[in-house]
């Protein structure tokens, strides 16, 4: 792979960080014996993940911080009602993408379990004259790590449903956020509530867990507000914390891939760049 590419993949791996993380509930213990006298915050929680999971979409405002360098700012719409997929624009100098993309904000799409940046076509190499550069979730995520966040398992509604496996919930109380009167509610979840998402999270060994260090727990703040729909969440998964604010819930327009004559695959050499861990993983 050429420099350039090669320079790019923390960026990348950075950018393709950027999803919400949910949770899945094989085999944990119920929620009801696990946390004792929290069944008004349970049951808060619960109204908002109906409501968050039956409006499919939402217009939201993103920013990743990994622990170093520039956290990545992005706004645009989310959707879940028929598999998770996002079109946002990111910022691209703290996505480190100025090698790639001239423009100040480059667009991303995740669609179909695959990654999809709105690139300068290049004079050589895999995106010779392509308007797109695609790279599958499993060279994140390794094989059982994507396999885990199909569906809409990485989408707002799954990290919402995940809350019910917490082990640690607290109601921190009223707070004013972006003009909404909302409570503040705090969780954490272990490896054991994350189901079979810690293939994806709690795996040191692929991508994801080489940049984050794995996860041994995920750490969940979700302000909810007017209609049980939430304001804000954060998400804190080893050294990333992702921090969401939801804009407008309902009637986004649905996400589509590129064509594939405008799109160059750097999957394989993202795998490789990253010492083939998104590749062995699984």
């Amino acid at each position: 792979m050429k420099a350039k590419y090669a320079g790019a993949w923390t960026a990348v791996t950075v950018a393709a960080l950027i999803t919400t993380a949910g949770c899945g509930g094989e085999g944990v213990k119920d929620a009801a014996k696990a946390v004792d006298g929290t069944d008004a915050i349970m049951a808060a929680l619960g109204r908002a993940t109906d409501r968050t999971e039956q409006l499919g979409s939402a217009e939201v405002k993103m920013t990743t911080s990994m622990g170093s360098g520039a956290p990545v700012t992005m706004e645009g719409t989310y959707s879940w009602g028929d598999g998770y997929a996002f079109d946002v624009l990111m910022d691209t100098a703290a996505a480190q993408m100025q090698q790639l993309q001239d423009a100040p904000k480059m667009r991303m799409l995740f669609v179909d379990g695959a990654y999809y940046y709105d690139v300068d076509p290049q004079a050589s190499g895999p995106l010779k004259g392509k308007e797109w550069m695609k790279i599958d979730s499993s060279a994140v995520f390794g094989k059982q790590g994507a396999q885990a966040l199909s569906g809409s398992n990485g989408s707002p509604s799954a990290s919402m449903k995940g809350l019910k496996y917490a082990d640690d919930v607290e109601n921190l109380g009223s707070e004013k956020i972006n003009g909404k009167a909302t409570t503040h509610y705090r969780a954490v979840i272990d490896q054991a509530g994350m189901g079979k998402l810690k293939k994806a999270y709690g795996d040191k060994d692929s991508l994801f867990g080489s940049m984050t260090g794995g996860a041994a727990s995920i750490t969940m703040e979700v302000w909810v507000g007017p209609k049980d729909l939430p304001v804000r969440m954060i998400q804190e998964i080893g050294t990333m914390k992702v921090t969401t604010d939801f804009e407008k819930f309902g009637r986004t327009a649905p996400v589509k891939a590129p064509p594939a004559a405008q799109t160059g695959d750097l999957t394989e050499a993202i795998k490789e760049a990253g010492g083939g861990a998104g590749s062995t993983t699984g």
